[in-house]
């Protein structure tokens, strides 16, 4: 199912090597896709209590993560944290 909506709909190949999430209607629960050579590893994600997780409404909201902004995602956590220290840019 949800690699039919990546390959179609998304028009993207479930071989990148990418993780993809979805988020439920209630906005608290994820499901993240990577797919490796040899299958597809499924991560699902529910928030227990009150919590919800806040997420795109359309297509111009949709980002790329950082490594660092899944973690704060998985933690329940704003991918945008304002004390965050950002990365700079290198200058060569």
């Amino acid at each position: 199912g949800l690699c039919a909506i990546i390959e179609e709909q998304l028009k993207m190949n479930t071989n990148d090597n990418c993780l993809f999430l979805f988020c439920g209607r209630k906005k608290d629960r994820i499901k993240a896709i990577y797919r490796e050579k040899d299958g597809i590893v499924l991560l699902y994600k529910r928030l227990t209590g009150s919590g919800s997780y806040k997420w795109p409404r359309n297509q111009d909201e949709v980002k790329s993560l950082t490594w660092k902004q899944f973690e704060w995602l998985m933690d329940g956590l704003e991918i945008e944290q304002p004390k965050a220290i950002r990365p700079t840019e290198q200058t060569t």
